[in-house]
């Protein structure tokens, strides 16, 4: 079976400013994406729009490494941002954004809807925390009718805080959950069944509130430059 390949992801939860919105897509499809794949260790991004819940969009980047997103190439890439992307960014609002280290996956392939769960631990319960996903909630989870990936990863806060141009341009507060849970589906209805499994987490060591939502796939790119 596989899951999300790499060892890391970026997790990436936001609105645009309604005027902004044909540019964004301009510029995210054409320019963002493929450069983002263009770095070394980036394996596949995808981009998503909100069924349910908030905010808007959500965008999943998968990575090779975790050291790959406090690297070099990335952070030179984010402190040099491309004249369409100075004029993208300021559309950007309610920012949420972790750099994620990969706590366990499984999957069967890429579902058309996922389900985003972020929240943070309370302190002293992470290993509880992480043994209860990966060896209870995720692969039941995961048996779900419909259901096709389930995934954890906690985030680098360090890396996460890092003050790059790109983070300045947009020009607002960045929130950087800890621990961020995918279900990956065939429809929002599979997805948001298998989450009611999850209710047990504030139990485990999770700390609320347990922001959730719900979305659809709306592109995709992987590293050899194919947008599906």
């Amino acid at each position: 079976m596989t899951g999300l390949i790499g060892e890391a992801f970026v997790a990436i939860w936001h609105d645009i400013a309604p005027e902004g919105k044909a540019e964004f897509y301009a510029w995210h499809t054409r320019e963002h994406m493929p450069e983002r794949l263009a770095v070394g260790g980036f394996l596949r991004g995808r981009r998503y729009l909100a069924e349910r819940g908030d905010p808007e969009y959500f965008n999943l980047y998968e990575v090779q490494t975790a050291e790959v997103l406090t690297g070099e190439a990335y952070l030179t890439r984010l402190n040099n941002p491309t004249p369409w992307t100075r004029r993208a960014l300021p559309y950007f609002r309610k920012v949420s954004r972790s750099l994620c280290r990969l706590g366990a996956s499984l999957g069967r392939g890429q579902g058309g809807a996922i389900l985003t769960i972020r929240f943070e631990s309370a302190a002293g319960q992470e290993e509880r925390l992480a043994r209860f996903l990966a060896d209870e909630a995720l692969p039941r989870a995961f048996d779900h009718p419909g259901v096709v990936g389930a995934h954890f990863g906690t985030a680098d806060r360090s890396g996460s805080e890092i003050e790059t141009m790109e983070r300045k341009a947009r020009g607002n507060l960045t929130l950087v959950p800890g621990w961020v849970v995918l279900l990956e589906g065939v429809s929002q209805e599979a997805v948001e069944a298998a989450a009611r499994g999850l209710a047990a987490l504030e139990e485990r060591g999770a700390e609320g509130p347990l922001e959730q939502g719900t979305y659809r796939l709306e592109c995709c790119l992987s590293h050899a430059g194919h947008i599906e």
